[in-house]
């Protein structure tokens, strides 16, 4: 777990604040697809082409945009701490945790359900729509945060545990009875922190 760093700058800094950016964006696409999808269509009424195509820009913009935050909230994170075993095991003990908890419920509830969404906080045009996207941004930062943490504990840079991450994401918030799956993934990651923790260096 490569992950602290002394004397690291501002460009430094904003670096593995993109790094992380272009990681989250990237995990998150599959999840986020059928939100774009369904906005896009739910906005069809009355609005042209160009109007509508405008507004889910601005929707996909405002949903990044709390995923940016994360980021460089993850960015000093990892700067800040000691690449130990025990932080790594706390690190995925804690998500399993959370993974259980009625936060992480109630934002995946809302993550499964855009019409719903939509219906209660819809806002024509394309301050509308960066409002709507940045809304649902924080309920799926809320959701998947803990388990975008653990790239601390696996490896920032492990395409097999992002693979596994995006997956275990999309599961849960697109695919039928996916919401539970947060059950056994939270009892799974607080296994994997326990052995991590009473191993052997």
């Amino acid at each position: 777990m490569h992950t602290h760093a002394t004397g690291v700058g501002a460009p430094g800094f904003l670096a593995l604040s993109g790094i992380w950016f272009a990681m989250m964006a990237l995990m998150m696409a599959p999840t986020v697809w059928p939100w774009v999808r369904a906005f896009h269509l739910f906005g069809s009424r009355g609005d042209n082409l160009t109007a509508r195509g405008i507004a889910t820009a601005t929707f996909v913009s405002g949903y990044l945009t709390a995923w940016l935050l994360y980021s460089t909230a993850a960015a000093g994170f990892q700067l800040q701490i000691a690449p130990t075993r025990y932080i790594g095991a706390g690190l995925l003990a804690g998500a399993g945790l959370f993974q259980l908890a009625s936060l992480k419920r109630a934002c995946l509830t809302h993550c499964r359900s855009p019409y719903s969404y939509f219906l209660v906080r819809w806002r024509n045009g394309p301050a509308g729509g960066f409002r709507i996207g940045f809304g649902h941004g924080i309920f799926c930062v809320g959701c998947c945060w803990a388990l975008m943490a653990t790239a601390l504990a696996v490896g920032v840079m492990n395409l097999w545990w992002m693979a596994a991450l995006t997956v275990t994401a999309f599961a849960e918030q697109a695919l039928p009875n996916g919401d539970r799956l947060r059950v056994p993934v939270g009892v799974a990651l607080v296994a994997a922190g326990m052995l991590r923790a009473t191993a052997f260096p």
